[in-house]
């Protein structure tokens, strides 16, 4: 089944997810009408290559065109003929940017197949979708409602006030235009009183306005604090875990919302202050409640509106570098990235000459960091009205770099006790906003970045910025790593799940995140109370190992990613399993049943297991752990389809049968299987085959009780690189090879032999 059609059978809250990362910049209708080609398509590598991106973007054209002669419908033929000419033109400067776009949205959608299909969620994820926050919302969205009505009824209330105070300012100059000789008549006398009634129905009513006005702030006041301004904290928090990998990040635009209708209501009470002061010009008198009220209510309206236009103010896409879409809040010098903030006020009186200013490390205090940077780029730009429907204020910068600067005495690099990635620098953005005789200084910062030199120092940069997005919500703690907190095994393992839904389209189970807590804790009863420490997670090797959890892990991702992705989609790689666990679940089963699995001992290696029965007891063979080399030679399944063991006196045979638990391998692999030779006239046709060779009797001691262990030791010898044969003798006897002969042709054995 396409990707394409598993995410349209997903749940409504799902899809909900899927609706938020199609946009503009790629229309959904797009991913329906070309799904299957898409998805044929390698749009992850041409991100990163120019010429293959301009291939892929003029082959999108083509197809996207033929789409639409083909079109029967005249309304969805003329919608795809719009989106033709705007993808065209967006794109055709950089192909690459629509690369990464597709590449990305590909990617959410693998990622939330693999959270629907997860059985549990983890308390990270469920607290980001819990039903309390959607009541919390529907609240939010009823006060905010009320609010409204109440200030178009003052509204209202204040053009009748100003009624009222037009017939009291037309009776009272007509009385004052009245024969003074008649002032003291009877018909006088009942005027005058008459004329004192209406004002002291209008100083009623001007008392009136002024305490439901002050109510209404009052209201506003509450909302902001109590609800407005932590739902802008829980979305920034929601941000955070999105970053690392977690649940896409939705409620921007309902968040805008809330803002925006808060502040139209504040700049229309404001508008109502002024008329009142307006009408005092007019009529006042002592006592007045409007000179005594309204400057005080003024100020407190003209406070809350500073106040929440600077707090709109937002980064909506924090700095990341096209080249690893998927790793934010890694900047490499002199490597373009980009970010981009919003104003979550949307108002029509905005000048729309707001110039964002970016500066890195701004007032950073001094001994923080041991290297400093600077943009050399263009640091300023103009926002600008989104041209999607939400109609908002932003800015995208997509071409800023940093350049570290030279220091004085001629010392470079981390000399101070924290690594290169555990510095932590922030990018700071500043524009002056001047709106209704408002001068408000907007600011806003990205979350801690971790700036690097060379891509080595990408896996130990990630880790830090998941260390950090899970740990705490301050925006500005630079100094974070001084004394890193430590993380609980329930908080870390659902981030681990999360790296390999978000990298490689499927996360974890209960079974292989076990088997992660074993190795980076021991064996424990209960995980979840464990508490691992950053050194232990980042820095310090495996016991027995040069290389650290992390890395060991993250270089499983990259082989995942690279090599392994289609097989680890389809679950059929158990991959996270003990060599106990391993026996135990394979001791039983049908001779030839295996299991695939990661080595323990490599870095970024998989291995598969295979059980056999010998004089009734059941044998256990591993192969040498496959790593990016070899498999970037010949593809997983076609090893798994043409695997060989070659034993003296015994014919060549695949001992792969069935995957766990009883799947013909066929079955499992057969789609991604590859076709086989390669038949170009008139070279003689090749074939990779890859082979163990059956050694046992001929190894060392050390060899002999690995043998006992985990029975008959395999050298591998396939046709990438090889380890060396450790035996002086021939690999094979000549009553071997004839009998080989009988299988494979002369020219397949000269090819494989020639490698060993």
């Amino acid at each position: 089944m396409s990707q394409w059609k598993q995410i349209q059978q997903l749940d409504m809250k799902f899809l909900e997810q899927v609706d938020y990362f199609y946009d503009d910049n790629f229309p959904m209708e797009l991913r329906q009408v070309l799904a299957n080609w898409i998805e044929s398509q390698d749009w992850e590598t041409a991100t990163n290559h120019e010429a293959m991106a301009t291939v892929l973007f003029n082959n999108f054209l083509i197809q996207l065109e033929r789409q639409c002669t083909q079109e029967q419908n005249f309304l969805h033929r003329h919608n795809l003929k719009r989106i033709f000419h705007q993808i065209q033109l967006r794109y055709k400067a950089n192909p690459q940017h629509l690369s990464a776009v597709i590449s990305n949205c590909l990617r959410e959608e693998r990622r939330i197949i693999s959270a629907a299909s997860m059985q549990e969620q983890g308390p990270l994820e469920k607290s980001m979708q819990n039903s309390a926050a959607l009541e919390k919302q529907k609240n939010l969205d009823n006060r905010v409602a009320v609010i409204r009505s109440s200030v178009q009824l003052l509204d209202q209330a204040v053009k009748h006030l100003e009624d009222m105070q037009d017939d009291f300012d037309f009776r009272y100059k007509t009385l004052q235009l009245r024969d003074p000789v008649e002032r003291n008549s009877q018909n006088m006398k009942q005027e005058v009183m008459a004329l004192q009634e209406i004002l002291n129905r209008l100083d009623y009513k001007r008392k009136e306005i002024l305490s439901k006005m002050a109510d209404v702030i009052k209201e506003i006041d509450a909302l902001v604090a109590s609800q407005l301004m932590p739902e802008l904290q829980e979305w920034k928090r929601r941000q955070q875990i999105a970053c690392i990998g977690g649940p896409v990040l939705t409620g921007l635009d309902q968040l805008q919302n809330w803002f925006t209708m808060t502040a139209q209501s504040l700049f229309q009470i404001k508008r109502q202050l002024d008329k009142l002061d307006e009408l005092i010009v007019k009529v006042t008198y002592e006592s007045d409640p409007i000179p005594l009220q309204r400057p005080q209510m003024e100020e407190q309206v003209k406070y809350l509106i500073y106040h929440l236009i600077k707090s709109s103010f937002v980064v909506e896409k924090q700095p990341c570098m096209p080249t690893h879409p998927q790793k934010p809040l890694i900047i490499k010098t002199q490597v373009q990235f980009t970010t981009k903030v919003r104003l979550l006020v949307k108002l029509p009186e905005v000048d729309y000459q707001l110039k964002v200013k970016t500066t890195f490390d701004k007032d950073l205090p001094s001994g923080k960091v041991t290297r400093q940077f600077f943009i050399p780029t263009n640091n300023t730009k103009v926002m600008d009205v989104e041209e999607s429907s939400n109609g908002c204020l932003s800015v995208e910068f997509r071409h800023l770099q940093l350049k570290e600067k030279k220091c004085m005495s001629g010392a470079k690099g981390n000399e101070g006790p924290l690594t290169v990635t555990e510095e932590l620098h922030s990018l700071s953005f500043e524009a002056m906003l001047c709106l209704q005789g408002l001068d408000i200084d907007l600011e806003t910062c990205s979350l801690p970045l971790v700036v690097i030199s060379n891509v080595s120092q990408l896996p130990a940069g990630w880790a830090s910025v998941m260390w950090y997005n899970l740990l705490t919500d301050e925006p500005k703690n630079l100094a974070f790593f001084s004394n890193p907190p430590r993380a609980s095994w329930s908080q870390l393992s659902e981030v681990l799940s999360w790296q390999f839904s978000s990298f490689a389209g499927r996360g974890l189970n209960k079974e292989q995140l076990s088997m992660l807590g074993d190795k980076l804790l021991g064996q424990h009863a209960s995980y979840n109370d464990c508490q691992v420490s950053w050194s232990k997670f980042c820095k310090e090797n495996i016991p027995g190992k040069s290389f650290s959890f992390w890395l060991w892990l993250d270089s499983i991702l990259e082989l995942i990613k690279k090599h392994l992705l289609p097989v680890w989609i389809d679950g059929y790689i158990m991959g996270f399993v003990s060599k106990e666990m391993e026996r135990a679940l394979l001791k039983d089963r049908e001779p030839g049943t295996f299991l695939l699995r990661f080595s323990e001992s490599h870095l970024g290696g998989i291995t598969f297991t295979w059980v056999e029965q010998e004089n009734g007891e059941a044998k256990f063979i591993s192969v040498e752990p496959y790593t990016k080399n070899r498999l970037s030679a010949l593809p997983i399944a076609d090893i798994i389809r043409d695997y060989k063991v070659i034993a003296d006196g015994i014919v060549p045979e695949n001992p792969l049968k069935f995957l766990y638990p009883d799947i013909p391998k066929d079955e499992a692999f057969g789609k991604h299987y590859n076709s086989q030779p390669n038949r170009v006239c008139p070279y003689i046709p090749t074939i990779l085959i890859p082979i163990s060779l059956k050694i046992a009797e001929i190894q060392g001691t050390a060899k002999d009780q690995n043998s006992q262990k985990n029975g008959p030791a395999l050298i591998q010898a396939p046709s990438t690189t090889p380890p060396p044969c450790s035996s002086p003798e021939p690999p094979l006897s000549p009553e071997m090879s004839h009998m080989l002969s009988e299988h494979i042709s002369a020219y397949e054995i000269e090819s494989v032999m020639s490698s060993l």
